[in-house]
């Protein structure tokens, strides 16, 4: 099978530190942190800390058809929906010359919009007696007419985003979409990269998409045990730092577009970067119990650096998943150490979430955004939060300020839980080119 190079030209943002993607590089740049304090009543106050997207630009030419099946949309899926427009904008004007089923399009959703049942809320509080132990059911019929989204479960159902994108951008060809946790955004852009290497799209679009900060979803990320205590606040968030005791959740989506090369040079279209390889494998606890496994993502990057023929000397960074829980950081770390060697204190490492908050699979995407930027610009941003590491890791080059770096190749690595890990490396183009 003849097998195409894979080039990235177009990306998106909407997160916690930016309505596109240029506000979220500056903030980068500018070590800003979207992660704020939002008081709530009857709320623990360490889940009174998030990252929130404060505002997002939905494009002005929706026709009125439209306008009416994005009512389908829940909170997370529309700000998929702005950073996937965001990826397609500069490419608009060559969709024509595309066929349709030439178009592969490929959604990630990590969302907990619309876990709960809050829209219910309003109905129940109208029927129920005093001490909310009895409801009338008459009430409850009469005010959930009224008082009701009709819409409630189409907005719960994962793949609402992928149908409408797929109609809206006509994106026809090769498609999928995935419902998931970490690394569900990286799973999308293998898919992607892998339709147009085997020449089954000339494009293709990875949208990662989720929203995570309502009470039901804190409530249960908490149960599992992986939620920062914030002790410190905003700065709680302290991806491989030794005082590390958890993540702090976001909301966002993320997207790029990718094409063929020889495609894009016939559109001249802009290259940010060609996708060398991804690579996705599953390793699993010694007492096959649901856990991190001793080192969750060593076989996965040697896989990648093998399919891709990269050597980590090639590598001007390492972007970790970087969930800041106590095993999986130092599982991570373990990984690193292994696969440099006696390199292990040549090449940046940074985490990046501390930024934006876990956005689940918009994390996944948007890193890989962050490090095309950060190999561009020649600087790789700063771990926030983090002043030191474990002993054992000591020798890793992570940061608190910003690291200068001169390669042109960028690791990016998500793993999630029960072992699941997915890796890709992109050689970024220079601003000149």
């Amino acid at each position: 099978m003849s097998e195409r190079e894979v080039v990235v030209t177009g990306i998106g943002l909407t997160t916690p530190i930016g309505k596109n993607a240029e506000e979220n590089l500056d903030s980068i740049m500018a070590m800003k942190s979207g992660i704020a304090h939002f008081p709530v009543d009857n709320l623990p106050d360490f889940l009174q800390y998030y990252a929130q997207v404060k505002e997002f630009d939905l494009p002005q030419n929706i026709e009125p058809r439209q306008q009416g099946q994005m009512k389908f949309l829940n909170r997370g899926a529309l700000l998929g929906f702005c950073s996937s427009c965001e990826a397609v904008s500069q490419f608009r004007e060559k969709l024509a010359d595309i066929p349709p089923g030439r178009r592969a399009l490929y959604v990630a959703s990590g969302d907990f919009t619309k876990i709960g049942y809050e829209f219910m809320y309003p109905a129940i509080n109208d029927s129920a007696d005093s001490n909310w132990q009895m409801v009338d059911q008459i009430k409850l019929n009469n005010a959930a007419l009224n008082k009701v989204n009709p819409f409630f479960l189409l907005e719960s159902l994962s793949n609402n985003l992928f149908s409408f994108l797929s109609a809206y951008m006509e994106f026809m060809g090769p498609n999928t979409s995935l419902a998931s946790l970490s690394p569900n955004g990286g799973n999308a852009l293998e898919m992607a990269y892998r339709s147009i290497k085997q020449n089954k799209a000339d494009i293709a679009l990875a949208v990662g998409y989720g929203s995570w900060i309502t009470e039901i979803p804190l409530y249960e990320l908490e149960g599992l045990g992986i939620l920062s205590k914030c002790k410190y606040g905003i700065h709680s968030y302290k991806p491989f730092d030794r005082n590390r005791d958890g993540f702090i959740p976001g909301e966002g989506g993320a997207a790029i577009l990718l094409a063929s090369a020889d495609a894009a040079k016939q559109w001249g279209a802009v290259i940010l970067g060609r996708i060398k390889g991804v690579e996705n494998c599953i390793e699993f606890p010694s007492d096959r119990c649901i856990g991190v496994p001793d080192k969750v993502i060593k076989r996965n990057i040697l896989n990648v650096l093998k399919e891709t023929g990269c050597r980590t000397d090639d590598l001007a960074c390492i972007i970790p998943h970087g969930s800041g829980t106590r095993k999986g950081d130092r599982s991570e770390l373990r990984s690193i150490m292994d696969v440099l060697g006696d390199k292990k204190s040549d090449i940046p490492v940074c985490g990046l979430k501390p930024y934006t908050g876990h956005m689940g699979a918009a994390s996944d995407i948007a890193e890989v955004i962050f490090g095309i930027h950060a190999v561009r610009s020649k600087t790789v941003p700063a771990t926030l939060n983090f002043q030191e590491t474990e002993k054992e890791c000591s020798e890793l080059r992570i940061s608190n300020s910003p690291q200068s770096c001169d390669k042109s190749h960028f690791l990016s690595i998500s793993y999630g839980a029960g072992g699941q890990s997915s890796s890709v490396i992109v050689e970024v183009t220079s601003k000149e080119e």
